[in-house]
């Protein structure tokens, strides 16, 4: 993969049109400064902050993501640190002010933006960052990219060692220990992105997809249609008792959760490889294939299309 491609790969996820949802029923603990940061217990132990679903242009563009903690009795693994330093920071914070053990483990689930630039905020606690395989490549691929397009979610004076890389990496599956707490991580082949991540945690039976899963708002992916299928029924095979997206409603029932876009996803192989074998033009599948479901799902006319294309490309040659 070239830098090219992953600064391709940001721009378009960062493009993204987000549109407002609810949450009820759930009891927050606030955390920032201003006792903003809003924080659910989904689980004993497990803290989740939804992110704003709002424009890339608006002021919170920086907290659209579903970051949070789960808690040991030695220490802290935080999942995700949110796009930009000050995020990171009301992360910080709103940890401390629910508990007093140091942050040992930051998880960054995958690539994205909004779920790797608070990650500067965490280095007082002198974590170890834990990540993919492919992470320690990708961030370096995007490093520059990161500076110029988002300097001002960076802090002052930003620099190259503002954006922390992961120190260990999973090829495949890892165990990590809170204390009394086993979490496990677990690497994904080329599915949302090239750099997947989902944990599981074996107390209260959690399992934290980040962006392997999308709820109400159209999946888009930047690495494989077919291997996200593929990843999607390895972890639908899974046993839990809550499931926590990237985006969207914090805890939902599983496989059950996964339904809307298993069947979008299986739609899209479906009726591309379809319009291929047709011979139909690339341009003319895009206003084809999937029209019928645009009142389905949020933000299909802002990135339907360019999942087409991608599932075009893919698709062409097998």
């Amino acid at each position: 993969m070239t830098a090219n491609n992953s600064q391709l790969k940001s721009i378009f996820f960062v493009s993204v049109t987000w549109l407002l949802s609810a949450m009820t029923g759930i009891a927050y603990a606030s955390g920032d400064k201003d006792g903003n940061f809003n924080l659910a217990e989904i689980s004993a132990g497990i803290y989740v902050h939804q992110g704003k679903h709002v424009d890339l242009d608006h002021a919170d563009h920086d907290d659209i993501a579903n970051i949070g903690f789960i808690i040991g009795d030695e220490c802290i693994a935080v999942i995700d640190t949110g796009g930009s330093v000050a995020t990171g920071l009301a992360l910080k914070n709103a940890i401390k002010n629910i508990s007093s053990l140091p942050v040992c483990y930051v998880i960054n689930t995958h690539i994205h933006f909004d779920h790797v630039l608070g990650n500067f905020a965490f280095k007082e606690f002198a974590p170890e960052f834990v990540g993919h395989e492919n992470l320690v490549q990708e961030m370096e691929h995007n490093r520059s990219f990161f500076l110029s397009e988002f300097a001002a979610d960076l802090g002052d004076n930003p620099s190259e060692d503002t954006i922390i890389g992961p120190d260990i990496t999973v090829a495949d599956k890892l165990d990590l220990d809170l204390g009394n707490r086993l979490i496990t991580l677990s690497a994904h082949p080329p599915s949302h992105s090239f750099t997947d991540l989902s944990i599981y945690d074996h107390e209260t039976g959690t399992l934290w997809l980040s962006d392997l899963l999308f709820i109400d708002r159209i999946p888009v992916f930047d690495a494989s249609l077919r291997g996200w299928l593929k990843t999607m029924e390895t972890l639908k095979a899974q046993q839990a008792n809550h499931v926590i997206p990237g985006h969207g409603t914090i805890t939902l029932p599983w496989p059950d959760a996964a339904n809307a876009q298993d069947n979008y996803l299986n739609m899209l192989l479906r009726e591309t490889r379809k319009e291929i074998g047709k011979g139909t033009f690339m341009e003319e599948v895009i206003e084809i294939v999937g029209k019928t479901e645009k009142t389905e799902w949020l933000l299909h006319e802002q990135n339907h299309g360019r999942n087409v294309s991608r599932a075009f490309l893919e698709l062409e040659w097998e």
